[in-house]
């Protein structure tokens, strides 16, 4: 007998979908922001509903909603990065027998591997995700005089979809594909599927992971499945995904200290040992084929990002909360600084037991002091919430949206500050609503 519960949450299902939907296929009804609120909305709406169906009941139904709001991000080409067209050349020049680091993709000596899909001709080049080349040439590749940032364990990835159309779709459905493994793996760690819906229904996987189709979902799905081995006592296991998750988007790497929770307040175990040395091997071994080809051209662009991103200097588009109590030279010090103490207090407080606790709060922490502008950095932070419990922390990348969205120094603060808030209120909130509840139920006795 199907619970009563049930169709109030799938009634929110749908029209969670259906907005996704909408969103993507950008309908004039709404601004795109619009589109974004209302997903925000009815995903909060839907969850807790999910969470007072029957388990039976409720796995089925949260599976279907994963597969849905992924599918839904299939409907178009990406709508708000570019970045799904490089990994297609990529994967591209991967598969014609060449380094992705060796060429940047505007080089003559790649010309022959240019298509009207990556390369538009006669359209005018004034589409949002269409730019010239150095030699006037239109492309769709953002940076195109520039190598290839991606890590070798994203370029295994962007070659593995290669074959299903070798355009951005089959990028896309590797996406979808990534997406929904997600939800299926926090649901089999957790065992609960409201905080798997927490991942599988969350409206940035529809527009991030699936229709911009970002590496990012691959990173989040190696993360999820190491912490997982490490908190079973796999250490290899767990080394070796995490290794690879790092290998992937590089991001990951602040997920590392959760993995190692408690470790300062006991003696170092074997686990602890085979744990980093696993996860180091695998970082290496996978930079290894590449290295053998192309030497220090696998660093990429990776350095000139970094500055061209302004993590060095404390520029003005980074670091926001700091920058309002510190000059601009010291924001940068001043956030290692902080992010330190969080590391060493999740490694002398952390539980072992739970890995993605500490794992959260390291990389949430990061990105409320680091501020991007780009909220698919925070498919982490959404994964790790899903394995956590802990909403408030999805705060974190809806501020990367709205400052996606907006742009500029004083949205920056205001998005990043508004999300620093609801991370410090919301547990003081659950505690004393917790609080009551113990009074309460101690005057009934």
């Amino acid at each position: 007998m199907i619970s009563r519960t049930v169709p109030p949450c799938l009634l929110a299902l749908a029209a969670l979908v259906t907005a996704l939907a909408l969103t993507v296929a950008e309908s004039g009804a709404l601004p795109l922001h619009g589109w974004y609120l209302l997903d925000t909305a009815l995903f909060a709406v839907a969850v807790p509903l999910l969470r007072r169906v029957p388990r039976r009941q409720a796995v089925p139904l949260l599976l279907a909603g994963s597969v849905a709001v992924a599918a839904v991000g299939l409907l178009a080409p990406p709508r708000t990065s570019d970045d799904a067209y490089r990994y297609v050349w990529d994967g591209r020049v991967q598969a014609a027998g060449t380094s992705p680091y060796a060429h940047t993709p505007d080089d003559p000596a790649l010309a022959r591997l240019r298509d009207p899909v990556l390369f538009p001709v006669g359209d005018g080049c004034t589409a949002w995700d269409e730019r010239r080349t150095a030699a006037g040439d239109c492309t769709r590749i953002n940076r195109p005089a520039v190598h290839t940032i991606y890590p070798p364990v994203a370029q295994a990835w962007f070659l593995a979809v290669h074959p299903f159309g070798g355009g951005v779709r089959g990028v896309q459905a590797g996406g979808a594909v990534l997406a929904v493994a997600t939800t299926a793996l926090l649901l089999g760690l957790r065992r609960d599927p409201w905080r798997a819906a927490l991942w599988g229904w969350f409206p940035g996987v529809t527009v991030w992971a699936v229709n911009d189709a970002h590496v990012d979902t691959l990173g989040a799905l190696l993360t999820v499945a190491g912490l997982g081995c490490a908190a079973r006592g796999r250490a290899v296991g767990g080394g070796l995904l995490l290794g690879g998750a790092v290998a992937t988007k590089l991001l990951p790497a602040l997920a590392l200290p959760g993995a190692l929770s408690g470790l300062l307040a006991r003696r170092p175990t074997r686990h602890d040992v085979l744990l980093v040395g696993s996860a180091l091997g695998a970082f290496a071994l996978a930079y290894l084929p590449y290295v053998a080809v192309s030497g220090t051209s696998v660093l990429g662009y990776l350095p000139g990002y970094l500055r061209e991103e302004g993590y060095e200097q404390g520029h003005i588009d980074r670091f926001g909360l700091l920058r309002l109590v510190l000059p601009d030279r010291l924001a940068p010090w001043a956030a290692a600084l902080a992010l330190a103490a969080v590391v060493l207090r999740v490694l002398r407080r952390g539980d072992p037991h739970r890995p993605w606790a500490g794992a959260l709060l390291v990389t949430g922490t990061a990105l409320l002091l680091v501020a991007p502008a780009y909220p698919w950095y925070g498919l982490l932070v959404v994964a790790l919430v899903a394995l956590d419990g802990r909403w408030e922390w999805l705060a974190v990348p809806a501020a990367g949206q709205a400052l996606y969205l907006t742009g500029g120094p004083t949205a920056q603060q205001l998005a990043y500050g508004t999300a620093l808030c609801v991370v410090l209120l919301v547990p003081l909130l659950r505690q004393r609503l917790a609080g009551r509840v113990v009074v309460a139920v101690g005057g009934q006795k």
